[in-house]
């Protein structure tokens, strides 16, 4: 294996064996605490653009399956890992890690101090980094940062199902949320991120979920109205950058986290019980508090850790919002109940539509 190295923007250089796709790659460093789900993680189309660290010390043990993508192609710049498995052990795998990365044309480096590279993170603040098999003095600049539009279907797609009809939103979902809605019983269409509300209209669903997705919710300014409209008309519900998509729509506001909230263990207590739930996360961006009109949306949910907004519930409509992900994959089930919830709910009020402010 060839000598790697991993140059962040503030001047750290961190040596390992590079790994997957033999090319220099630029994007920013993250990092992820959960334990298990290295693959899910990897397709996971909220990592566009950023070089994932894992802080699990060993990565590729139980291999790659043919069921665990949650996109078609990764769309991730980056991987960082301490120990490399080369020979992993499932029933299911087909595939090793390294392998992966090759097939997809992502680089990645391995034999990494990962327990430095997160503590610096931690104190610097999310930063860019360079993948490549020699120091970098200096960092090119990222091109495009307007990830949506690189991961999010070209087309429409329907499932047919015999349930409610469901809108899917794609700013980059994620399977697992397709998954989710075909499993309660949903018909679901799946369609682009910019479709605007009269096109939502012709297809006459029964609600609308606003999937997760990368980057800056900034960058989709100019659909918010379109967004507001769809919310108003249609029984909604908004999972990570969907949560901050609807809020933002609203009037509320947006601000980056130092190092974001990714991994399988982010603890959240849901307010109108006083429970704790575990969920599974990946943002790098919050709904800010105080600019939230409690008029209009009730907090439902919040970060124990940090105290950060994790769920929205409008007053008037039939709106809903997480941050987290109800559907997992990686990570715990305790919020499942939020896609059935949703179901229920598009189920119950038919086509009963609400009128447009």
């Amino acid at each position: 294996m060839e000598q790697g190295y991993l140059t962040l923007e503030t001047g750290e250089v961190f040596e390992g064996v590079l790994i997957g796709a033999k090319k220099d790659s630029l994007g920013e460093v993250v990092f992820n605490t959960s334990m298990t789900g290295y693959q899910e993680i990897i397709t996971d189309p909220s990592y566009a653009g950023q070089i994932i660290t894992f802080c699990y010390p060993i990565i590729g043990n139980y291999g790659i399956n043919a069921m665990d993508d949650e996109s078609i192609s990764p769309a991730l710049a980056g991987v960082v890992i301490g120990d490399l498995c080369e020979t992993p052990s499932h029933y299911q795998s087909i595939q090793k890690f390294s392998d992966k990365l090759a097939q997809a044309g992502v680089t990645g480096i391995a034999g990494v101090d990962t327990r430095l590279l997160v503590k610096t993170i931690r104190s610097r603040g999310t930063v860019r980094g360079y993948l490549s098999h020699t120091k970098k003095r200096e960092l090119p600049p990222v091109k495009n940062t307007f990830w949506v539009e690189k991961v999010s279907t070209k087309k429409t797609k329907y499932f047919k199902n015999k349930g409610p009809h469901v809108v899917l939103m794609d700013f980059g979902y994620k399977k697992s949320i397709l998954t989710a809605l075909l499993d309660e019983g949903c018909a679901v269409t799946v369609v682009p991120y910019s479709t605007p509300f009269e096109k939502i209209k012709a297809i006459d669903p029964d609600g609308v979920l606003f999937s997760n997705g990368p980057g800056d919710p900034m960058e989709l300014k100019k659909w918010f109205p379109e967004i507001k409209k769809i919310s108003q008309h249609y029984p909604s519900l908004g999972i990570c950058l969907g949560h901050q998509l609807i809020a933002l729509a609203y009037g509320a506001q947006t601000e980056k986290l130092a190092y974001g909230h990714r991994g399988g263990n982010h603890p959240v207590k849901e307010l109108s019980t006083g429970k704790v739930k575990i969920t599974s996360q990946n943002h790098g961006y919050v709904v800010v508090d105080s600019s939230i009109d409690k008029n209009v949306f009730e907090i439902t949910y919040l970060n124990v850790n940090d105290k950060s907004i994790e769920g929205l519930k409008h007053k008037h409509y039939p709106i809903q919002t997480v941050q987290f992900h109800p559907e997992a994959h990686p990570g715990p089930n305790d919020t499942v109940h939020i896609i059935t919830e949703f179901v229920t709910q598009i189920a119950s009020l038919g086509e009963t539509r609400y009128a447009i402010k």
